[in-house]
């Protein structure tokens, strides 16, 4: 039985966690839809990384830095998910082949960049996505990922060149 202080404490946990969810879900929905390219597969994975931080929000909620713990929590989510997808799953249909033409609107940019980052390995799409898109430095990338600040140098870079190489030298130019 749960006593009148614990009821109490219950329900603040909870309302903090709820808040907590309400803040964060739209940025680890986008970084998850980043890395997986699917609005379903992302949503998943940010209840993935909500339902893991809930059995441990008692312990995480004032001791953590809770934006980056959610972001470990993520990518950690991500790359299980990238294990477990079958080698013959394919996300997009057509992988460009050669370099791609630079697109006139937004929407056409977006969806060439985005195909361009399917092409990296899954470690190196974290790296862009966190530096890149989230603005993230390198020492919390690296912290994210568990790896050494000089992998994510590296690997930032050699993913940029990866990048530059798909889109073609004129794609940034116009």
């Amino acid at each position: 039985m749960i006593g009148p202080w614990g009821a109490a404490r219950r329900r603040e946990q909870e309302a903090e966690f709820t808040a907590f969810v309400e803040a964060a879900a739209p940025r680890l929905r986008r970084t998850a839809y980043l890395m997986c390219r699917d609005w379903h597969l992302a949503q998943d994975l940010t209840q993935t990384t909500f339902v893991s931080m809930y059995e441990v929000w008692g312990r995480i909620r004032h001791t953590a830095n809770l934006e980056a713990y959610s972001r470990r929590v993520l990518m950690n989510a991500v790359f299980d998910q990238r294990k477990r997808r079958s080698a013959g799953e394919v996300v997009l249909a057509d992988l460009p082949e050669a370099a791609l033409e630079r697109p006139a609107d937004t929407a056409e940019t977006h969806v060439v960049l985005l195909r361009a980052l399917a092409t990296l390995p899954v470690r190196d799409q974290a790296i862009v996505v966190l530096r890149h898109w989230e603005d993230l430095s390198v020492e919390t990338v690296a912290g994210i990922l568990d790896v050494s600040v000089s992998v994510v140098k590296t690997q930032n870079g050699r993913a940029l060149g990866r990048l530059r190489a798909a889109l073609g030298e004129d794609f940034a130019r116009t």
